[in-house]
């Protein structure tokens, strides 16, 4: 109870404290009510969205949040049209743009972290030479096997040197295949790193950061918008983009308020998302020459059918976001 009423103080005070970290007006609020169906992964990096649902009232707009546990599941719904605007993997635009779809539009990306491999703790892997033979747990397509994978392509390590072992689901799945002693390590996201090394299980190899690869980079995540919605809701949309980059920008001057935040979204202890903010830097690093070089890269690795580099720059619209910056 002690912890709870901590964490309702702290966010009570940041929402308090909102307009000293705004980067720019709150949007006008709409003259008719809207409604806004937004799509959101709960990671530590998306916590800046709890916020939405009051900032949102206060322009006339809806909140309907839907949850999902993959980047994956949550482009499938944006693509179908039943959200507005969610978080979506850095790789999402190719691959849609790949399939033929052109119905989202990225906005904006969300933060970025160095990547480690977590190693069970009775397994030694400090070098890249360590991984040859060991059983490492992948999520095949996922943001963060692109970011692995680009990175052994450029070190010029053969993927073949390695057992990967495809593990299907959320990142509970991959904790339990490592206590289980099914893989030996595995490339996973937060806030689960930093869940299995808190408990003393498990280690991350951080001499081996896979972050920071030309083709892919440390991005994290992607907010992401239909076209519909750019044009039929752009006042509502406005108003969630001022709501997350304001709290985006108050959370990250404020490591303890962070926590706090990621804490009561994820519903994780406080020890462990105090040590994963250590990792996270909230704000997006993306920019449309890292997504044309990733489109680029994955189809010559034969991984997007189709080289959608010289389309993505039609389905990246950062103008949105810098409406709501400006000073």
């Amino acid at each position: 109870m002690k912890n709870m009423l901590r964490i309702a103080f702290a966010l009570s005070l940041a929402s308090a404290t909102s307009a000293t970290f705004a980067i720019g007006p709150r949007p006008p609020a709409l003259q008719a009510k809207e409604t806004l169906n937004i799509g959101y992964v709960k990671v530590g990096h998306v916590s800046p969205i709890l916020f939405a649902k009051e900032d949102l009232e206060k322009c006339n707009v809806e909140y309907k949040p839907a949850e999902f546990v993959r980047y994956a599941d949550a482009r499938t719904a944006l693509l179908s049209g039943s959200l507005d605007v969610a978080t979506i993997g850095p790789a999402d635009l190719a691959i849609a743009l790949a399939q033929g779809n052109k119905s989202i539009v990225g906005l904006t990306g969300v933060a970025s972290s160095p990547k480690y491999l977590v190693v069970r703790k009775d397994v030694d892997i400090h070098t890249w030479d360590d991984i040859k033979g060991k059983r490492i747990g992948i999520a095949p397509g996922s943001a963060v096997w692109f970011q692995w994978a680009a990175t052994l392509a450029e070190k010029g390590i053969p993927y073949k040197s390695f057992e990967a072992v495809n593990i299907q689901g959320g990142g509970t799945a991959f904790i339990q295949a490592l206590e289980r002693g099914d893989v030996d390590a595995v490339a996973l996201w937060e806030p689960f790193e930093s869940q299995i090394v808190a408990s003393g299980k498990a280690y991350f190899a951080d001499q081996m950061d896979y972050s920071q690869s030309k083709a892919v980079g440390a991005e994290l995540g992607m907010l992401a918008a239909t076209r519909d919605a750019i044009q039929n809701k752009r006042g509502a949309l406005l108003c969630f983009l001022w709501s997350y980059k304001n709290a985006e920008a108050r959370l990250e001057s404020d490591p303890e308020a962070f926590a706090q935040a990621y804490t009561k979204f994820t519903g994780l202890p406080i020890d462990v998302t105090r040590d994963s903010v250590k990792l996270i830097k909230l704000g997006g690093v993306l920019d449309v020459e890292q997504l044309k070089r990733q489109a680029k890269v994955f189809n010559e690795l034969g991984v997007i059918p189709k080289d959608t580099s010289g389309e993505i720059g039609n389905a990246w619209d950062p103008s949105l976001v810098d409406a709501v910056m400006k000073p």
